[in-house]
């Protein structure tokens, strides 16, 4: 099964691709992280006028999502070079 994985085509060009991206704008993570806490913000804010659960868990999950995104593009910025 993970020798399939291994010698995908598809998974080793969007891997490339991808660190390629990542390695011309790499505060991009950091800045999808920033605008997902935001929105977070903003969610959390609406449910504290609605009072909607959904509101809760939306802004939780935008929260918790956007700060591991903007870490991770901090701690893969330095291997990726200037």
């Amino acid at each position: 099964m993970f020798r399939k994985i291994d010698e995908s085509r598809f998974l080793s060009r969007l891997l490339q691709n991808t660190s390629n991206t990542l390695a011309r704008q790499r505060g991009l993570p950091v800045v999808i992280g920033i605008v997902l806490i935001f929105l977070s913000l903003i969610a959390q804010s609406l449910n504290v006028a609605i009072d909607h659960p959904l509101l809760a868990v939306v802004g939780i999950i935008l929260h918790h999502v956007g700060v591991l995104i903007a870490i991770i593009g901090l701690l893969i910025s330095i291997p990726l070079g200037k």
